[in-house]
């Protein structure tokens, strides 16, 4: 794992900024922030959660008392650490001398040259350069398979005492595969009930129902992952499904895109946000997820991304990650097997209105893409509808307002994209082993870093100020290696991202820094009602391209002369957008409480990374698109929409994911809710499914 550097500072001041000497006034702040990542930090445990890990501990203790129990199935080995000059480096993710070793240590085997390899499985390797720089290990060891390879590790195997979060059994039923392997699993064995070979239940052919008439007719609105995930489910299950996309498919996408760069030319419908596979399509293909990166959703997610083209590394890394390079021959396969599938994909087609009567969704309106006016739009007739657009879909939103469909405003977070040098990242993060990272090359990956910084109002000189109130300001969507992209889906308005490809070997690493926002802050402008958070981003995307001077120039200012609000000439260092920026004092750009909050975190990033603050930093505006702006209540079960009938809203643009893997979860959830509602398989508490049930990917 390539260093996390998080803060949760809360500093405390009387005074405020005082430019032009605003860092020396710094100085005697009284801080209290999270010591530099390169340090090592023990971990604090609340009194709660150590008695919650005893406990767990008891019972792991207890479970496995009987010594026949540790001869079965597999177990789980963590926190194997291997030093970096014994390792082969990042790219090796096989059992590696020093490793075994370690694990030769860990079972207290006496000659770990005597132990066979065969057994275990590398399943986790991260890199830690805290103090001592590392490679950590988790391993998964077949405890029969080892037996029988090599008989005399049987007493080193009865001593192993199980420990929270070092030495654990996996459980029965856990080792789950891609997702279309789950599925064909369980219909290929619905004709009776048997064990399966992880202990799962399979289906009898009286539990096990398909429609004997007509196959529901199902449209999927978006190639997003949620929207590709929820096709393959019901594509899977037998349904009749069509997969609607405003954008094109990744080749003419690809060629759109390059317009855009080279001879600044606007897809409205083709471009960074919109097209298959979504607006995470052209980035940096993270796979890291906060839902869980054990359970067994994400890893159905993953091993599907696997079959589909990803390399396997995905399942191991500590940061996983694909590149814009890979995640286009993915998305060529996927879109293969989903028309294998007999699904019917319908690209440059946009939505223009849903057919509701009664309360219920009934199809879909459709236009070309390219009928600006929408002249020959025709009427589709589905049985339900998943929508599964994006967060930029703003013509969505405000179709589902026509009809009455409850949207709720979201907070989310804005601020200004930051670019430095990825030497300087790689010194900053590893000192002298910054050598190593040779362009993504070498033993250790490029160095990225993830910063977060709470301010508190207090921290203000004007608490009587409304908009002065409690925030976050952290990194997002950290691009090492990358280059920053626009993202605008509109010629009047800028808005950026990050992107990087499968090397990471960009000169630059960029990340965006952003503060959180909310209802309050959306009111202070004058936009009130479900959609003011979307007004609230036009606001600062026009502001943006109105600085830049139109055209898609970007403002840009170096982090010094925006902590001290000046401008010391109209030359700046070079970045990596293409499309050309413009000296400008970011000053003007943000309210001043927005402002503020930008520059308290600034210089509490730069006392975690030293160097952080330089002249070579810049700062580009502007990031307004961190996450959906409303959000689209729906049953929590059912998926279904709460205000209209047949109407299932998924992934992030309706305000239930942030990220690659999230929204993939997400829809595959959608598809499977769907798929019960239309009786593609027989719903019954204790047996559905068999293995996805049992990895959580069919709720009830």
């Amino acid at each position: 794992m390539v260093l996390v550097v998080l803060s949760s500072s809360k500093l405390h001041s009387a005074f405020w900024f005082c430019a032009p000497c605003y860092r020396n006034n710094q100085a005697h702040r009284n801080v209290n922030i999270i010591k530099c990542a390169n340090k090592r930090t023990g971990k604090q445990r609340y009194p709660s959660e150590k008695k919650k890990m005893k406990s767990k501990h008891k019972d792991l203790l207890s479970t496995y008392s009987n010594d026949n129990t540790k001869f079965e199935g597999t177990w789980r080995l963590s926190n194997l650490a291997v030093p970096l000059d014994q390792d082969p480096g990042k790219d090796f993710l096989q059992v590696s001398d020093a490793l075994l070793q370690e694990i030769a240590k860990l079972l207290k085997f006496p000659v770990a040259s005597m132990l066979p390899r065969e057994p275990f499985s590398v399943v986790r390797k991260s890199f830690d350069a805290r103090k001592e720089p590392k490679f950590v290990h988790t391993v998964e060891m077949d405890v029969q398979k080892l037996l029988s390879l090599e008989p005399r590790s049987w007493d080193f195997i009865s001593e192993l005492q199980p420990k929270v979060g070092l030495v654990e059994r996996v459980q029965d039923g856990g080792d789950f595969g891609d997702l279309m392997s789950i599925i064909r699993d369980c219909k290929e064995n619905k004709e009776g009930v048997a064990e399966g070979e992880n202990g799962h239940n399979i289906l009898s052919k009286e539990l096990y129902k398909t429609l004997d008439t007509r196959k529901p007719k199902i449209a999927v609105v978006g190639s997003g992952p949620s929207g590709l995930f929820a096709a393959l489910v019901l594509g899977e299950l037998g349904a009749d499904v069509t997969l609607i996309e405003r954008g094109q498919p990744v080749e003419q996408r690809g060629r759109d895109i390059g317009a855009l760069v080279v001879r600044k030319i606007l897809e409205l419908e083709s471009n960074f946000c919109f097209g298959e596979g979504g607006a995470g399509t052209w980035s940096d293909g993270k796979l890291v997820t906060r839902i869980g990166r054990n359970s067994g959703s994400v890893i159905a997610v993953m091993k599907t991304l696997v079959q589909f083209g990803a390399t396997k590394q995905i399942l191991i890394d500590g940061k996983p990650h694909l590149g814009t390079d890979r995640l286009v021959p993915l998305l060529r396969n996927f879109r293969q097997h989903l028309q294998d599938l007999g699904v019917t994909i319908k690209f440059g087609t946009r939505v223009d209105d849903l057919h509701i009567e009664d309360g219920r969704v009934l199809g879909v309106m459709v236009s070309e893409s390219a009928d600006e006016y929408r002249l020959r739009s025709q009427k589709l007739e589905y049985d339900a509808v998943i929508l599964a657009v994006g967060h930029s879909a703003r013509d969505i939103y405000q179709m589902l307002l026509t009809h009455n469909v409850e949207l709720v405003p979201k907070d989310f977070a804005v601020g200004l994209r930051i670019e430095h040098p990825q030497e300087l990242i790689n010194k900053i993060q590893y000192a002298e082993l910054a050598s190593e990272v040779s362009h993504g090359r070498g033993k250790v990956p490029v160095a990225d870093y993830k910063v977060a910084n709470y301010i508190d109002k207090g921290d203000f000189n004007e608490p009587s100020d409304s908009m002065v109130e409690n925030r976050s300001c952290y990194s997002f969507c950290m691009c090492p290696g990358g280059q920053v992209v626009l993202t605008s889906t509109s010629p009047s308005e800028i808005c950026i991202n990050g992107m990087s490809f499968s090397r990471r070997a960009s000169r630059w690493a960029n990340a965006a820094l952003v503060v959180s926002v909310t209802k309050n802050d959306f009111e202070a402008l004058n936009y009130y009602g479900p959609l003011a958070g979307v007004e609230f981003q036009r606001e600062f995307e026009r502001r943006a391209a109105t600085m830049g001077g139109g055209n898609f120039v970007v403002p840009v200012q170096t982090v010094p002369d925006f902590l001290e609000n000046k401008l010391s000439g109209t030359s700046v260092p070079l970045s990596s957008y293409r499309l050309g920026v413009k000296a400008s004092n970011l000053n003007e750009f943000f309210p001043t409480h927005i402002i503020e909050a930008l520059k308290h975190s600034l210089v509490t990033f730069d006392k975690e990374l030293p160097g952080f603050i330089c002249n070579e930093a810049l700062l580009h505006g502007v990031e307004t698109r961190t996450s959906s702006p409303i959000q689209i209540p729906r049953d929590a079960d059912s998926y279904e929409s709460t205000s209209v009938k047949g109407l299932y809203p998924v992934g992030e643009g309706a305000g239930y994911a942030g990220g690659i893997i999230s929204a993939a979860v997400d829809g595959m959830h959608a598809g499977f809710a769907v798929a019960k509602k239309f009786n593609l398989f027989h719903e019954d508490i204790k047996s559905v499914l068999g293995k996805a049930h049992n990895a959580g990917l069919v709720k009830y």
